[in-house]
């Protein structure tokens, strides 16, 4: 589906790992602990390493929040990165049944929390891997790990001052990409942009309109439910609801096609709802997306959907049309480069205001450890088969702003989100404390 929620339950963070990984250091318990926890603990190496006994050793309710196939995706992302788990380096104990881990890897540390039932067997309950150290490892090497992902990849890192933003790292950051949700942006810059010029107000209410597919809750609600667009925009960032989206893209109506192109993405234009993007992949409309991709101008493409308006809006959108192999990501999609991306989070830094900034940062797309190395995350990802972009606006302790973006793509297969997310992380974690240009 096109649309985003990071997966916060299972979240891969890196950071610099300033001496030796190899080193290791005995198990110790500074608070009191149930020695049921120990042994879990140690257990978790092998529970990793694929050689321990995983339906025993977790919890029912850890199977049903995330089965084995998702485990397996998980723990491939952290030790293709990591290398084989070693040994428990540290364990500090919360309450007698929960503790914080430091979990030896080939090529680093992995910061873990653990808890167990205090139930015989003592099965794990929750297990969060938060903060793994990666030994040397620098913007250069995360580039590197970026570019060799099978696919197209792009990547942007800026600094952010008074002028135009500033590259730091990139992969191709002029290269349009597919963005998935991350559109979404530019639609809270337009609605940030009326609220400004004193056009409309956060509080006005407005109706659902029209339901469009998941991801979100919109499209369950009542037809034409009233709702301001606070709420909207809200939703629309912070759990990527389609829905909610696309009524405030009717809502903004030509002036987001006005907006984008002044920001300077000509090729966002006409901005499509998530519903007739929906509707252009359907095999119903091969026809049109066949002329879509070949009238690449603005004014042929807002033809096309002017004149099949109708036709558009009573598609049958199939939610099992994303369950596959990608679907024309490459001429159906809404496209911008890593630099544009990076473009409109300045811009909504520097004059969208106050709310802009409090709805990006609600879901801040990495573990709370993470988070806590800056005095602000704000963050809009997107994603459908064949498609993810991550892109982060920061403010770092010492005040100074960055926004890094990344995005993969493959037409021949899936991208398997965690392995991105996992570069990322380790990127801001380098970029929270490491020097940056005047």
């Amino acid at each position: 589906m096109i649309g985003w929620i990071i997966r916060a339950f299972f979240s891969l963070a890196c950071a610099v790992a300033t001496t030796s990984a190899t080193a290791q250091t005995p198990v110790t318990t500074p608070a009191p602990t149930d020695p049921a926890l120990g042994a879990r603990a140690r257990e978790l190496i092998g529970v990793v390493a694929g050689t321990g006994d995983f339906d025993g050793y977790f919890a029912p309710s850890f199977h049903a929040a995330l089965p084995k196939e998702k485990w397996d995706a998980v723990v491939a992302s952290m030790t293709g990165q990591m290398g084989k788990p070693v040994a428990i380096d540290r364990l500090t104990a919360v309450t007698p049944f929960s503790a914080n881990l430091r979990v030896r890897f080939e090529r680093g540390v992995v910061n873990a929390q653990i808890a167990i039932d205090p139930a015989p067997p003592h099965q794990v309950v929750g297990l969060l891997f938060t903060g793994p150290e990666m030994a040397g490892d620098t913007l250069y090497k995360l580039a590197a790990d970026i570019r060799a992902l099978p696919g197209t990849t792009g990547l942007g890192i800026y600094a952010l001052g008074d002028g135009a933003p500033r590259l730091m790292a990139g992969i191709a950051p002029d290269r349009a990409m597919p963005l998935g949700s991350a559109f979404k942006l530019w639609v809270l810059g337009e609605l940030a942009r009326e609220v400004g010029a004193d056009e409309r107000k956060w509080s006005d209410v407005v109706p659902v309109g029209p339901a469009s597919l998941p991801s979100g809750i919109t499209q369950n609600w009542p037809a034409g439910s009233p709702v301001t667009i606070q709420t909207l925009a809200t939703l629309m960032i912070s759990i990527s609801d389609n829905t909610a989206t696309d009524t405030l893209v009717s809502l903004e109506g030509d002036r987001l096609d006005d907006f984008v192109t002044k920001a300077g993405v000509p090729g966002l234009a006409p901005v499509l709802t998530t519903r007739q993007m929906f509707a252009l992949k359907s095999p119903a409309n091969v026809g049109l997306a066949a002329q879509w991709a070949s009238s690449p101008t603005p004014s042929a493409r807002r033809k096309i959907l002017e004149t099949n308006a109708a036709r558009l809006r009573t598609t049958p959108v199939d939610p099992m049309m994303f369950a596959g192999r990608p679907s024309k990501i490459d001429t159906l999609e809404w496209f911008a480069s890593p630099a544009e991306t990076a473009a409109i989070l300045d811009w909504l830094r520097k004059q969208g205001g106050e709310t802009p900034l409090s709805l990006l940062a609600i879901n801040p797309g990495v573990d709370p450890a993470t988070r806590a190395k800056f005095d602000y995350v704000g963050f809009k990802g997107g994603s459908e088969p064949g498609v993810v972009t991550l892109n982060f606006l920061v403010k770092r302790k010492d005040g100074r702003w960055l926004a890094i973006n990344a995005g993969w793509h493959r037409n021949d297969a899936g991208v398997e989100e965690n392995r991105l997310i996992m570069l990322m992380t380790r990127a801001l974690v380098l970029l929270a404390d490491s020097p940056l240009p005047n």
